[in-house]
C-alpha cells in the first residue's frame, strides 16, 4: 500500500464525471481562492491522507508535509518512507524502504497534474457547483463540487470544502467509481516559507546505497 498513497496525492485533483453546471457563486468563490494562492512564493501545508473503502474493508491514513512552488512548478512531498520531488523539470519518486528513486521527466501537458498546482488545478477543465454553506468547529466552509469536462476517468466527483474567511481549501473529498473515498486534510498552512532551491531536487550524493532508476 505504500505508493499508493503517493500516486492518489499526484492525482488527488485528477479528472472527475458528473452532470454538474458551472454557476456564478462557485465561480466567484474559486477565482478569489486562485487569487490568493497565486501571490504566494512558495506554500507549506502538513496533511492527512485517508483512502477508504468498506467493501474492500481498507480503512489507511498517513501524515505528510507538502513544500511546493507553484509558479516554479516546484514541490517536495513527504509521506511515511515515501518522498516525491521536483525541479520543475525532472521528477524524482523515492521509495526509503526500497531504497530507490524513479526518475522521470515532468509532463506539462494540459492533463498533467502535479502537486505544484494542487490547489489551483480546478482552473481550468472543471465546471463547478456551489451546494451550499457548513458550519464546524465555529467556522464556516464553502462547499463546492467540481466535474470535467472529460468523462472517462475513474473519479467521478471532488468535493472541496473553503473557509469562508481565509479563502483557502481545507479538504478535498474524492469519489472513485470503484466505492473509493480519498480525504485530503490540510491541517497547517504557512506561505511564504523560505526554502532553498536545492530542496527541489534529490541529491544521490546524500542518499548512499539508493538506485537511481532513470526513466527517461
Amino acid at each position: 500500500m505504500r505508493r499508493i498513497f503517493l500516486s492518489a496525492l499526484v492525482i488527488i485533483f485528477s479528472v472527475f464525471a458528473s452532470e454538474a453546471q458551472t454557476d456564478a457563486k462557485a465561480k466567484a468563490i474559486l477565482a478569489a481562492v486562485s487569487k490568493k494562492y497565486s501571490s504566494y512564493s512558495t506554500i507549506k501545508t502538513d496533511f492527512t491522507y485517508t483512502i477508504n473503502n468498506p467493501q474492500a474493508k481498507i480503512n489507511q491514513t498517513v501524515s505528510g508535509t507538502l513544500y511546493t512552488q507553484p509558479r516554479t512548478n516546484k514541490y517536495f512531498v513527504s509521506m511515511n518512507d515515501q518522498e516525491l520531488i521536483s525541479d520543475g523539470k525532472n521528477q524524482w519518486s523515492y521509495l526509503k524502504a526500497d531504497k530507490e528513486v524513479q526518475l522521470s521527466a515532468v509532463d506539462n501537458s494540459s492533463k498533467s497534474l502535479n502537486p505544484a498546482k494542487i490547489f489551483t488545478i480546478y482552473e481550468k477543465g472543471f465546471k463547478y457547483l456551489y451546494t451550499g454553506d457548513v458550519k464546524q468547529g465555529g467556522r464556516v466552509y464553502h462547499v463546492i463540487d467540481l466535474s470535467p469536462t472529460d468523462n472517462k476517468q475513474s473519479f467521478f466527483k471532488v468535493r472541496l470544502n473553503i473557509d469562508k474567511l481565509s479563502r483557502q481549501i481545507t479538504k478535498a473529498l474524492i469519489f472513485d467509481k470503484n466505492g473509493s473515498h480519498y480525504t485530503y486534510t490540510i491541517k497547517t498552512f504557512t506561505p511564504n516559507v523560505k526554502v532553498a532551491e536545492s530542496f527541489f531536487a534529490f541529491d544521490p550524493k546524500k542518499h548512499p546505497g539508493v538506485e537511481l532508476v532513470d526513466l527517461r
